[in-house]
């Protein structure tokens, strides 16, 4: 079975939809995808992602199952550099903080920080892989410890349109690590496509490999420059990127 992680065009948060810029990507994307026999489609239950997923799905004939659980990863933080009172999302946090405690490497303990409990974060990850188990479960693909029971194994290609923090809580949960690490050190650009394979080396198990991370090919054919959208600044003395 293959997943394509999809996320959404470049962003207009006031707004939550797409900028003009993001609704050509968006164009562009649906131009890719929609050549593909696609099994089955979930979207985020957010207007950018929706907005992204509308013109494959139009293309395609096809409608999606919109998933309250897919919208970008929600539970806020007290941030240890921010003023008191103030909350950030959980996975931007400024490296020399997060990376002060070895607990956030470590999968069986990245939430179990105080930092992490106060805001009910390991209650948010659990709510999202439990879904996406069940949704895995329904294609053929049931989770047994850290692999997958392969009952009906397949090749179909099942598509979710989301957002980054999200697609990094999902392959966080396939490749059994922690998401702080992905959250910090990978970047999917607006539109870009993440491919994850199943592996049955032995009969009836299963695990997923990614094969492509962020592909923006789409654009790159187009003569499109990818959104900076997801990035910082690339040295600090960067005029018209973003700082923190």
């Amino acid at each position: 079975m293959r997943l394509l992680i999809i996320r959404h065009g470049d962003p207009d948060y006031e707004k939550d939809s797409l900028t003009e810029k993001g609704w050509w990507e968006a164009e562009l994307l649906s131009r890719r995808i929609s050549r593909m026999e696609v099994a089955k489609v979930y979207v985020s239950s957010l207007g950018r992602a929706k907005d992204t997923a509308s013109l494959t799905l139009q293309k395609m004939g096809k409608t999606a199952i919109e998933c309250q659980w897919l919208r970008e990863f929600w539970p806020g933080i007290k941030r240890p550099d921010v003023a008191e009172g103030s909350r950030g999302i959980a996975w931007d946090w400024l490296p020399q903080d997060w990376t002060a405690d070895e607990a956030y490497f470590r999968r069986e303990s990245w939430a179990d920080t105080g930092i992490m409990r106060e805001g009910r974060v390991g209650e948010a990850y659990a709510e999202v892989v439990e879904n996406f188990d069940a949704v895995l479960a329904e294609h053929g693909y049931v989770r047994e410890g850290d692999f997958y029971r392969a009952e009906r194994p397949n090749r179909d290609t099942i598509v979710f349109f989301c957002h980054f923090g999200m697609e990094c809580v999902l392959l966080s949960h396939l490749m059994n690590t922690s998401p702080m690490i992905l959250w910090h050190h990978l970047c999917a650009a607006p539109s870009s496509v993440t491919t994850v394979y199943t592996e049955e080396r032995c009969p009836g198990k299963a695990i997923f490999r990614v094969s492509a991370f962020g592909d923006i090919s789409h654009l790159y054919v187009a003569g499109e420059e990818p959104s900076f959208s997801a990035r910082f600044c690339e040295t600090y003395d960067s005029q018209g990127e973003r700082h923190d």
